[in-house]
């Protein structure tokens, strides 16, 4: 299959204008990154519904929060470190008082390349995961992106969007996404399941067209939806496949993985579940995609999780 890539980043400001031509209720809130996640777009066209907090990410999902109390719809956007690490304490007492805040998070996983591993939020899933009350979205190309923010707006209560800033294949959505749902983007039989969230799209793609080159025949899933998860697809694809490989641009531990894993462990008999990702470090400081290949996202580590 060929297609061109984006960067779903660079299209958060302009989801978020139209987002907020439809709603007056959305506010936009900042810490010093407008224009590296394009919030600035929204700031242009709405600066009266704009917060600018400097470098106070604490202060800033705080002043979220009150914004939420008073019946707005806020969505603070920021890196992936910032928004899960950083602001976490705020963040639990957030999804405590199950307060209507959205949080965009962008430079996912090792997508921060020359930041190195301060930047890169290899943990960022690990932590969002475990708080009650918090929905996570991860879309995969522009259409689920909109989607997602469509879908946050829409439920009440926090949600937290992991968005790309790496490439992803420029495809149309395979079906309209919810919340709750994973997608099958492919199937062509039992033989494996690649379960990929949105920033390893790309890897996915590329690893499931070498399995068919290979010969081999497997499904390919979307997990648009981290939590809540799509209980039912997984653990029924769990007793058809052979096998199952998760695919993450994220730590093996606490991530995509893990939470298959947790999904099928009671299951009597199951596929064996195998991750693709960072293993138990730091990364390094280095072009994304070097980066990324150094530290397993590679095609050649999927296939030889699948075996022969």
């Amino acid at each position: 299959m060929s297609y061109d890539t984006i960067t779903l980043r660079e299209l958060v400001g302009g989801v978020l204008v139209e987002a907020g031509k439809e709603n007056k209720d959305i506010y936009v809130i900042d810490s010093d990154l407008a224009k590296s996640t394009t919030t600035n777009q929204f700031e242009e066209v709405f600066p009266e519904r704009f917060v600018e907090t400097g470098i106070a990410e604490q202060n800033a999902m705080s002043i979220a929060a009150g914004i939420a109390t008073e019946g707005r719809i806020p969505f603070y956007v920021n890196f992936a470190i910032f928004v899960s690490g950083t602001c976490w304490t705020q963040l639990r007492q957030i999804c405590y008082a199950n307060l209507n805040v959205k949080l965009i998070a962008t430079h996912p996983g090792m997508d921060g390349g020359y930041d190195g591993a301060t930047h890169h939020a290899n943990e960022d899933l690990a932590l969002m995961r475990v708080l009650p009350n918090l929905k996570i979205l991860a879309p995969s190309n522009p259409d689920e992106l909109k989607a997602a923010v469509q879908i946050a707006i829409a439920h009440q209560g926090p949600v937290y969007i992991r968005c790309v800033r790496d490439a992803v294949p420029n495809l149309p959505a395979k079906e309209t996404v919810q919340m709750g749902k994973a997608v099958v983007v492919e199937d062509d039989g039992d033989d494996f399941a690649l379960i990929y969230e949105g920033s390893a799209t790309e890897l996915a793609f590329k690893s499931f067209a070498a399995c068919r080159e290979k010969g081999k025949k497997g499904k390919l899933i979307n997990l648009f939806s981290i939590k809540p998860v799509d209980r039912d697809l997984i653990r029924q694809t769990a007793g058809t496949v052979k096998r199952i490989v998760t695919i993450e641009n994220h730590s093996v531990i606490g991530g995509l993985g893990g939470l298959i894993a947790e999904t099928v462990c009671d299951i009597p008999g199951h596929a064996p579940v195998l991750r693709v990702g960072v293993e138990d470090v730091f990364t390094e400081s280095g072009p994304s995609g070097l980066v990324k290949e150094k530290y397993g996202l590679n095609v050649e580590h999927v296939l030889g999780k699948l075996g022969d």
